[in-house]
Order: C-alpha cells, then sequence, then structure tokens
C-alpha cells in the first residue's frame, strides 16, 4: 500500500505538487473526490462530459481548468490531459450504460479502440482507456483515492448488532462474490439461504426493487467486488439514494465489503439508515 500520508490509495513517490485531472461522471461521487482533493491542497483540473457530470460541479472550476466534451471522445481527452499538465488522472462518477450501445460519440482515436476490442463492456472499455491516458504519461490512480474516510468499514456501522445470522450472511457473502467472478453483478439479495434477485446490467435499484416485489422480510443485500477488481475505474458505490430504494423495497440491512466499497456522503448515509432502522454491515 503506499505510503502518501493524503491518502492509503496513493502509489508509492507520489506527487502531491502535480496536478490531478478529475474525469468526472454523473452523482456525487466526482463532488466529493473534487472536495477532498481541494482539502488536500492538490493542484485540480476538470474533464466534464455534456449530459452527465453534474453541471454545478462544472461551474466549480474556472474555465481554463475545465473541459467539457461529449461521451467517446477520447482524442481530445488526452489532449486536455496534457494542455492541463497532469501528472494523474481519476475517475469518479458513472457515465450512463446505455452509452455503451447508444449516444456515444467516438472521435477517430476512441473508433480505433473500439474497433480493438473482442468484448465491449464497461470493463474492457475503460480498461482501453486508463491504457491509453498511461500511455501519455499520466498516472490514472485509484478511485478510492483522497476519499478514505468514505469507506465501509468492518462491523456494523450503524451502530447496533446485526440483524441477519452469520450463516445467512455468509451465504450471501458467497453469492454475491460468484456473481462478480462471473461478471453478472457485484450485488445480490438473499433471505435465510435463498437467492432473492441478483445484480445485471439494470443496476443495483432495479435489483432491489425487483427482490422488494416479493414481499417477505429478513433480506439481506449484499455489495461485494471480484477478484483482481480494477479500481481505478469500477467501484461499487453505495449512497443515499439506494438507501431509499431499500426502504421502499423493505430491506432492512445490507452487507458492504469493506475497504472496497464507498458509502457517499457517508456520514449521512448511516445517520439516514440508523433513522430508518436500516443496518450497514462490512465484511472482508
Amino acid at each position: 500500500m503506499a505510503s502518501s500520508p493524503l491518502s492509503a490509495f496513493l502509489p508509492a513517490g507520489y506527487n502531491p505538487a502535480a496536478p490531478v485531472a478529475l474525469i468526472a461522471g454523473q452523482g456525487l461521487y466526482p463532488k466529493l473526490v473534487a472536495d477532498a482533493v481541494r482539502r488536500a491542497g492538490v493542484p485540480l483540473r476538470l474533464i466534464a462530459f455534456e449530459e452527465e457530470t453534474p453541471p454545478e460541479l462544472v461551474q466549480s472550476f474556472p474555465e481554463s481548468e475545465r473541459r467539457v466534451l461529449l461521451v467517446g471522445q477520447l482524442g481530445k481527452m488526452l489532449k486536455a490531459l496534457r494542455e492541463f499538465g497532469a501528472g494523474y488522472a481519476i475517475m469518479a462518477g458513472q457515465i450512463s450504460p446505455r452509452r455503451l450501445f447508444k449516444g456515444l460519440h467516438p472521435d477517430l482515436k476512441a473508433v480505433r479502440i473500439l474497433a480493438s476490442l473482442k468484448r465491449r463492456n464497461a470493463e474492457t472499455i475503460f480498461g482501453a482507456i486508463a491504457a491509453e491516458i498511461e500511455a501519455i504519461d499520466v498516472r490514472l490512480l485509484d478511485a478510492r483515492a483522497f476519499i478514505d474516510d468514505q469507506l465501509a468499514t468492518k462491523g456494523c456501522m450503524t451502530g447496533r448488532s446485526f440483524p441477519i445470522g452469520q450463516d445467512y450472511l455468509d451465504h450471501g457473502i458467497l453469492i454475491a462474490r460468484e456473481c462478480a467472478r462471473l461478471d453478472i453483478g457485484q450485488g445480490c439479495v438473499v433471505r435465510k439461504g435463498t437467492v432473492l434477485a441478483v445484480e445485471a446490467y439494470e443496476g443495483t435499484d432495479e435489483m432491489l426493487r425487483r427482490a422488494g416485489g416479493l414481499k417477505t422480510d429478513d433480506m439481506l443485500f449484499v455489495k461485494t467486488v471480484k477478484a483482481g477488481q480494477d479500481f481505478r475505474f469500477d467501484v461499487p458505490c453505495f449512497g443515499l439514494r439506494t438507501l431509499e430504494t431499500m426502504r421502499q423495497a423493505g430491506i432492512r440491512a445490507a452487507a458492504l465489503e469493506a475497504g472496497k466499497a464507498i458509502i457517499l456522503d457517508r456520514a449521512a448515509v448511516i445517520a439516514q439508515a440508523r433513522s430508518w432502522d436500516i443496518s450497514l454491515y462490512g465484511f472482508e
């Protein structure tokens, strides 16, 4: 693990004087990263995407320190990194999965990369983008960098005893990890040794709604990562929206992999979970 005092997820030899370019998608996640980088006193630049990056985040950067692109304009993104003099880049926030199939605006650089891929999914596409970024001597950081305090931690984070027995918890973790290994998804909902739903292309919230439609009790939502997860562009997140979906679905317990799942605005999420009598547990 890195020795930087700024974050456990920064590489050894990290240079805090070199600008970090935030490649920002949707939601709260990129704002949390931007705030944390600024608090650390590290120079920050922004690469944003039309119809994806929150406008308020874009407006928080001077025009000279931001670029707004269409999704798929890889050549322009690499050009922006050079113009910024970026030493590092960090990806935060989801790009709509549908854009992998519709609404993508690939430039010539992106077209060549897409043509070279035998499989087109988020992992292969973002992996290829990561390789292009690092080919111009910009280090792509672990997406957990700077936000160590937002990660799930071991044990019951909501301060009460976890309502799911160890055997049933272990079963849920096993199912989630097998789904991740098979590249199906990173989450599942189980109940007393029975699998109710697994996450796939539709995403976490839709899976939770499907499970909630079964109208049963003692459901457990488990979120994990796969072995060999590339944390530069693929970090599981849990936030207030997912917590609200759990509440509506009648799911009162969630287990998140400690040190690997990000709880977006952690303090607020844990406080809200307590008020709704939802238990959050971190497992290893």
